[in-house]
């Protein structure tokens, strides 16, 4: 089998033992919840003194005490491996996972990616390629964290752009012949996640067919596996391969269990990944104020800003009430590019003015109708044309897109040697 080719492998993965709790292990992605550390209070609650995901990771709110809680970690990842709290459960394979969320189904393939076919440096094209930009400042702890880890869990989700559904939804058909592994209701409103081994030549080989012939499909430089959640962490794990890759012999770092970090693969086309927009908010504004200085913007770089024709869409909401906008001729590729581009040179000349990132038409409407403050409603992600998209600016400008809402994320359940 060539999965050399498709940047993923099959790989050895742990999950708790049966004697744990699922319902307690697993727990929602650490740079979820940031400004609501009561979300993790009560998390810790729930799992009380039980073995938990919750104590093999840091949740991005507590980044404050990563001193004292980074080396917690470590020891708690030792102990669940030394008493068999953690244990191998595929080996090699794959795992696939079926989260129910409030749009359905969504469904998943864990598997280890290979990082030498990864890069998030500005420019390169390899196989598997951020969609946003990654910003250094956020690694560091990260790479302290795995430093010294004996194993990985991962929040990952890297879509494939797979409209026949050629991949992963054959598998979800023959799933009652496939070895189940877990079914349970997750914590804190997350759900339900169920998952199967893929393991055995057939299934093996169904996936590296499959991926392979997606492969076959994309030209030059293709992106086949483009970074949905989780991209400072893969990263991470990228700049942590590159520290230790030249300090081992040649033939080691072929199979070298660091060189590969575990994700999920989900397709981009699956009905129940919900892609929405990230609206902005300013505050600290007069409408009329930000519109003339988006006028001025505009003419001087030779676009229109007008309330109807050609150009990029979206709408802007404020105490005055909501009016469309388009921009004719605009600079950016997508409409959030557009907007973004003003925003950062506005709020460089206005360093009084906050800006906030918004999930949910509803509210960023009622942030924007208060006073002083004013919101940009952004048009819907087209799945059809975001890898394209991805392929064309490189990578998205930040905050363009969420996969869902915060208790939609992935949880952490799965586990990888490293």
């Amino acid at each position: 089998m060539s999965f050399e080719k498709i940047g993923i492998r099959p790989a050895e993965i742990l999950l708790p033992a049966p004697d744990v709790k699922p319902e307690t292990w697993a727990c929602v992605a650490c740079d979820q919840y940031t400004s609501e550390p009561e979300y993790w209070l009560k998390a810790y609650e729930t799992a009380g003194d039980a073995p938990s995901a919750l104590r093999l990771i840091l949740p991005e709110y507590d980044l404050k005490h990563s001193e004292q809680r980074i080396p917690e970690i470590h020891a708690a990842m030792a102990e669940y491996l030394r008493k068999g709290m953690l244990v191998p459960a595929v080996n090699p394979g794959f795992v696939l996972c079926e989260r129910t969320v409030p749009a359905g189904k969504r469904l998943g393939l864990v598997c280890a990616v290979d990082l030498e076919q990864y890069s998030f440096e500005k420019g390169s094209l390899p196989l598997i390629r951020p969609t946003e930009q990654t910003i250094a400042s956020r690694l560091p702890p990260r790479l302290v964290i795995r430093r010294g880890a004996p194993v990985e869990l991962t929040h990952i989700m890297i879509l494939i752009d797979d409209p026949e559904r050629t991949v992963l939804e054959p598998l979800q058909a023959k799933k009652d012949s496939l070895r189940k592994l877990y079914d349970f209701d997750l914590m804190m409103n997350g759900g339900h996640l169920a998952g199967w081994a893929v393991e055995g030549e057939e299934n093996l080989g169904h996936v590296e067919k499959s991926l392979n012939a997606l492969l076959d499909r994309l030209g030059n430089d293709p992106l086949l596996l483009a970074v949905g959640d989780g991209n400072h962490s893969l990263a991470t794990a990228k700049a942590y391969w590159n520290e230790i890759r030249d300090t081992m012999p040649e033939a080691e770092r072929e199979t070298h269990p660091a060189r590969f970090a575990l994700c999920e693969i989900v397709n981009i086309h699956d009905n129940a990944l919900l892609f929405e927009p990230i609206h902005r908010v300013l505050t600290g504004v007069q409408h009329g104020e930000v519109m003339d200085a988006w006028r001025k913007y505009a003419s001087v770089r030779g676009m229109t800003l007008s309330e109807s024709g050609e150009g990029h869409r979206f709408t802007v909401v404020s105490p005055e009430g909501e009016e469309p906008v388009v921009i004719g001729n605009p600079e950016g590729d997508i409409p959030c590019e557009t907007v973004q581009l003003f925003l950062d040179e506005y709020l460089a000349k206005h360093p009084n003015v906050e800006i906030d990132y918004i999930h949910g038409e509803q509210s960023l409407r009622t942030l924007a109708g208060g006073k002083g403050c004013m919101g940009f409603l952004l048009p819907e992600i087209d799945k059809h044309t975001f890898f394209e998209d991805v392929k064309k600016l490189g990578v998205l400008p930040r905050k363009t897109f969420s996969m869902g809402e915060a208790d939609e994320k992935r949880y952490y359940m799965e586990a990888k040697r490293i």
